[in-house]
């Protein structure tokens, strides 16, 4: 299993663009290198799930 990226402050987060309207489902990424990041907006220093830039692609292009 590759290692978890760092996630700082610097990390650049943005609002998916698939999240719902009402402020109850909002998800937020950020692209790392190889990798990327995926939290929960109302919980930014809770969990965050990395997978691999590939996956990510081949996810979000089912959508």
């Amino acid at each position: 299993m590759p290692p978890t990226p760092q996630v700082d402050a610097s990390s650049d987060w943005f609002k998916s663009s698939y999240s719902g309207g009402n402020a109850t489902e909002c998800v937020e990424c950020a692209y790392v290198p190889h990798r990327t990041l995926i939290r929960d907006s109302k919980h930014a220093d809770g969990p965050v799930l990395s997978v691999d830039a590939e996956s990510w692609r081949c996810f979000v292009k089912t959508l």
